[in-house]
């Protein structure tokens, strides 16, 4: 088991899509696993997965635009599993919170939610999760989903990868400060993913652009959150593992 006896939150969209996949790998991989989202019915369903993997586990509701929900939910998973070992946060986005534009067409309302959903809650479920890492004083991990659009444009996206390099910079910066500590922070750059949500948004043609001639699958971002969370990364802190198929490396004429 290569998570054995590790406790662990997957925060942000934990019953479904990446982070339920993110939930059961862990899970199967012998972590207890405290699932938040903000659907109660998906949060249980994803903790009875956990539950039959014979792991303990806790479902835990809440919005994570809310610094008071993040911090119940954080503090809340300590108290069920009995302390924390790694935090998992998963939700972001743009084309599911708001439309795509070009810059001079995008509104301060919706580039501030695109912010609150990647970003402004990774550091406040971070900020949490420090707190009870250093109280415990025996270190901590923290993995969070990102995506290449954080290293790479993306026409009328611009919000989204300002909030996913925010997301890359914030990894450093605490790699940096809380490694003496023992805590390790690092980030999966995910490609396009095929989930329930960004199916809607993608065609044969475009996954036949990939290098490797498919969108991702779940289970792609999962392995990679495995390593990241477990000891087998344990000298590994302030990077991005690229998880994408290839696009970033190829060039534009190829």
């Amino acid at each position: 088991m290569r998570m054995d006896g590790l406790r662990s939150l997957v925060v942000g969209g934990g019953g479904a899509g990446i982070g339920r996949a993110i939930t059961e790998a862990y899970a199967e991989q012998g972590a207890a696993v405290a699932v938040a989202d903000v659907d109660r019915a998906r949060a249980e369903e994803a903790a009875d997965a956990v539950r039959r993997a014979g792991r303990p586990t806790a479902a835990l509701v809440g919005d994570v635009r809310s610094t008071a929900d993040v911090d119940a939910i954080v503090h809340g998973a300590a108290e069920a599993l009995g302390g924390l070992d790694v935090l998992v946060t998963v939700v972001g986005g743009q084309v599911a919170f708001v439309p795509a534009a070009r810059v001079h067409e995008m509104t301060d309302a919706d580039w501030d939610l695109v912010h609150d959903v990647n970003v402004r809650y990774v550091f406040r479920a971070v900020r949490a999760a420090l707190r009870v890492f250093l109280a415990q004083g025996a270190g901590g991990t923290i993995v969070s989903v990102g995506s290449v659009t954080g290293f790479m444009a993306a026409p009328e996206q611009a919000g989204y990868g300002a909030a996913k390099a925010g997301l890359l910079s914030l990894a450093r910066t605490v790699s940096a400060e809380y490694a003496g500590d023992g805590v390790r922070m690092n980030v999966v750059a995910a490609g396009a993913i095929s989930t329930e949500v960004a199916a809607a948004h993608q065609s044969a043609d475009e996954a036949a652009q990939v290098p490797l001639g498919r969108f991702g699958r779940v289970a792609d971002v999962a392995e990679a959150a495995v390593y990241l969370g477990s000891g087998e990364s344990s000298y590994v802190t302030g990077q991005r593992l690229v998880v994408d198929g290839g696009v970033s490396v190829r060039g534009p004429f190829a």
